[in-house]
């Protein structure tokens, strides 16, 4: 009789998968102590600024794991999700400048001999927030930036539109490689070229601006709404990293990282490759724009500029230089080279007087940062990420009598013995 040996029950996700229990145990850690060493609920070690810096970096963070999924993990080089980033912030931003606003406008027609009407009242808040642009009523796309939970719902369904959209336009005609990279980047131009008019209905290159203000909340000091927004940039960083291991995991993933690695054989297998990339392409464009709507009431601005292609490129280099293809790489690159950032270019890097001439980091950082690319992608394909799998020394799984297949049961070494 033959043996019918029955599959081996399937372990829990972060049983098969502890890196991520390891990586929301940092983050936590992280978190508390950040909170413990804050002026907003600690003992004052950290300043605010420096906590927002944080909060942003986390940001950064999260928008660096949508590039890791749909570039690291399913071979598509996107050089726009800076773009959705962006989408995001002003979604926000549009509503933190109305309701602001609509309380400064209130309060200076609260002296009027008679009670302004509501229009009155919406007529100084479009002249207050348009009249650096030359105009003094509200656009269409304002329509809804009264309302909280509808410009929330724009910050994930606008961009989503758009990457479902592009995205199926792109992937059905079978656009691949540099060409598909050249057309992302093409319509993050498109749309920062746009914004930077100031009929586009977001204030040209004024952008939005105090965003950093929050309505009603005047009295409530900066010191405790950097750590209230660090706490959401770091819940969201851990529920992203859970949603995108979870992603990547499985049939689900395995498939993504073949189409990266062989899009035709996949196809040829019976898989609808378009599904699966305007899948990823889609998702990790909300998560980009879920970032950035963390990100700009950190920031306290946003403008056109921030959208602009290269933004895009900086996104892609942090993920090289972190290591892609792996979720913890992007986050390590975008959090080493935020941070690097700020001090080179904050004046706090001391400049190197050569003798014959001075570098000045603030104007040579970029420059530094590119050389770390080459010297990445030439000697350090894994980038950062790759030195942790040297630390904990990866090894091949001892097979004996486990599964060799992708299914539990599949393939035992009893099986591959005859």
């Amino acid at each position: 009789m033959a043996d019918t040996a029955l599959p081996a029950p399937r372990r829990p996700f972060v049983a098969r998968y502890p890196s991520v229990l390891i990586f929301i145990g940092l983050l936590a850690v992280f978190t508390v102590a950040v909170t413990v060493l804050a002026e907003g609920f600690g003992i004052g070690v950290v300043s605010t600024s420096f906590v927002k810096t944080l909060g942003k970096t986390l940001c950064l963070c999260l928008v660096a794991l949508a590039m890791d999924l749909v570039w690291g993990y399913c071979g598509i080089l996107s050089l726009g999700h800076m773009a959705f980033f962006g989408i995001g912030g002003y979604a926000i931003g549009m509503w933190l400048m109305y309701a602001r606003t609509e309380i400064i406008v209130t309060e200076s027609l609260a002296a009027a001999p008679l009670p302004p009407t509501a229009q009155e009242i919406s007529d100084g808040i479009a002249t207050q927030i348009f009249g650096v642009v030359g105009a003094s009523e509200f656009p269409p796309i304002w329509t809804f930036a009264h309302s909280l939970p509808l410009q929330l719902l724009a910050v994930v369904l606008v961009p989503g539109l758009i990457a479902l959209v592009f995205g199926w336009l792109a992937f059905r005609s079978r656009v691949t490689g540099v060409y598909l990279s050249i057309l992302t980047q093409a319509m993050t131009l498109a749309l920062a070229l746009y914004l930077f008019q100031n009929d586009s209905g977001l204030r040209g290159n004024n952008g939005l601006s105090g965003l950093q203000n929050l309505p009603g909340m005047d009295d409530v000091p900066q010191a405790t709404i950097s750590i209230v927004f660090f706490w959401a940039s770091a819940l969201a960083l851990g529920l992203g990293y859970i949603v995108c291991a979870w992603v990547v995991s499985g049939k689900f993933g395995s498939v993504i990282r073949a189409i990266r690695d062989d899009e035709a054989r996949v196809r040829f297998l019976g898989y609808s490759v378009e599904a699966y990339k305007l899948f990823i392409f889609t998702f990790s464009a909300v998560l980009a724009a879920i970032a950035g709507a963390l990100y700009y009431p950190q920031a306290g601005i946003i403008n056109p500029a921030e959208i602009a292609p290269i933004a895009s490129i900086y996104l892609a280099v942090w993920v090289a230089i972190g290591g892609r293809g792996r979720l913890y790489g992007a986050v390590i690159g975008a959090a080493f080279v935020s941070l690097l950032s700020t001090w080179f270019t904050g004046g706090q890097a001391p400049d190197v007087n050569l003798g014959f001439y001075t570098v000045q980091w603030v104007d040579w950082w970029t420059i530094l940062l590119g050389l770390s690319f080459v010297c990445v992608t030439l000697f350090a394909p894994r980038g950062m990420g790759g030195l942790i799998d040297v630390i904990i020394e990866r090894r091949s799984p001892d097979r004996h009598g486990a599964d060799l297949g992708p299914e539990p049961g599949a393939l035992q070494e009893k099986e591959a013995d005859r």
